[in-house]
């Protein structure tokens, strides 16, 4: 069963912390892009939308998404928790809670991937309304 601890610490929590690289990353990406974008190199409304959005889609899942990981990898620790009680009836109180928080890890990285995901979604896909919205009054004339 020590694959399972390996699993929680090193498997759960670092796909959240990748995907929270990836997030930062894109997000950067998009940030910067959206400061230099030329509205006049885009004729059609439905292709700078379609520039406009790359990626967002992605930091949306990775926010509705990130507290299921993490919430995956507690149900794991909680389970290898019971697991060790099982095998050892005589497992002093403090070992077990002890066990029980550390599962509880999982679910705190989740919680705090999903809130900075949430945050540059949010910001990002306001940030695109407006730049689509400058776009629509500058080809109106």
């Amino acid at each position: 069963m020590e694959w399972l601890v390996d699993l929680v610490d090193y498997g759960v929590i670092g796909v959240l912390f990748s995907l929270c690289f990836l997030v930062v990353g894109f997000s950067l990406e998009r940030w910067f892009f959206y400061r230099k974008i030329d509205l006049t190199m885009y004729g059609r409304k439905q292709e700078f939308e379609l520039v406009i959005c790359k990626n967002l889609q992605f930091i949306g899942t990775v926010a509705g998404n990130a507290p299921y990981i993490g919430l995956l990898g507690t149900v794991l620790g909680i389970m290898l928790t019971f697991y060790n009680i099982g095998q050892d009836a005589a497992l002093q109180t403090n070992t077990i809670m002890v066990s029980l928080a550390l599962a509880l890890k999982a679910t705190a990285v989740g919680l705090v991937v999903a809130i900075i995901a949430v945050i540059l979604y949010n910001a990002l896909t306001r940030r695109a309304k407006n730049l689509v919205l400058l776009w629509e009054i500058h080809h109106e004339r």
